[in-house]
């Protein structure tokens, strides 16, 4: 089984590639879903963060840790390790069911964290920053400051090219996007066998 990590900075495309990888045949686990899983009642992070945090609602999660690097730490140390448990489980499933499978494991910050290193390959969504203020404010209304300052804050793509297997360059048309994703799934497919 091939596990590969698919990342990119905001509005990069990677939901869309991931979409369409899917299409493909590709199983697709999404960190952020997961995240949601772990922090719902019974889930492996809810007690913790409860304790620690006094709240499990995300929003106000985000409130009280995104302007404090030291809380933001404190968080990531309860919800990370309990995606990447769940994560690892689903890819033994996956496993056990389809021993050649693809898993495409979506997640923004893998170069951040060093959790590119993983994955057999890293797949990287890119696009121009103009691309990515455009999108982010066209999806859901963000303010243009808003947007600047989220970019302000994540790591430069050339960052995270610097660890591509694949490259995935998002500015042109869907077409040209979907050419590109077909290229990749046809050299993982021949990686998988």
């Amino acid at each position: 089984m091939l596990i590969v990590g698919l990342t990119g900075g905001l509005a990069c495309g990677k939901s869309f590639i991931a979409a369409e990888l899917g299409r493909l045949g590709c199983y697709v686990v999404e960190a952020d879903e997961l995240g949601h899983d772990v922090l719902k009642p019974g889930g492996e992070a809810y007690e913790a963060t409860l304790r620690e945090f006094g709240t499990v609602d995300r929003a106000l999660l985000a409130q009280k840790v995104f302007g404090d690097p030291g809380e933001l730490a404190k968080l990531n140390s309860i919800v990370h390790p309990a995606v990447h448990s769940r994560a690892q489980r689903i890819f033994a499933e996956i496993r056990a069911r389809e021993p050649g499978a693809i898993a495409i494991y979506v997640a923004a910050i893998l170069v951040e964290t060093g959790a590119w290193r993983n994955f057999d390959k890293l797949i990287v969504a890119d696009c121009s920053r103009s691309t990515q203020l455009e999108r982010a404010i066209g999806r859901d209304a963000s303010v243009e400051a808003d947007v600047l300052a989220r970019l302000e804050r994540q790591l430069p793509s050339e960052k995270k090219l610097e660890h591509a297997d694949f490259v995935i360059e998002t500015n042109g048309t869907k077409e040209n996007t979907l050419r590109q994703i077909k290229m990749v799934y046809e050299e993982l497919r021949k990686l998988a066998l």
